[in-house]
């Protein structure tokens, strides 16, 4: 039920990403909100979302980004 909970907010904001901000530049691959969708579908809800958590605070200016799957 969680997890079917945060799936679907994840799903919300990567569309409202699209209609707003077409233009938005991920540093990493996958993006961010595809990185804990994607270890939220493979670890669960409780640690797939830290595993989310722990990617975004590591997104910021001075990161290198790159390809960083998770897993």
């Amino acid at each position: 039920m969680v997890k079917k909970i945060f799936l679907g907010l994840i799903l919300v904001y990567q569309a409202w990403r699209r209609l707003f901000r077409p233009f938005f530049i991920c540093r990493f691959e996958p993006s961010c909100s595809e990185y804990a969708y994607q270890a939220i579908l493979k670890k669960g809800a409780f640690l797939g979302f830290w595993q989310g958590l722990k990617r975004i605070l590591r997104c910021h200016p001075w990161s290198r980004g790159g390809f960083d799957p998770a897993g």
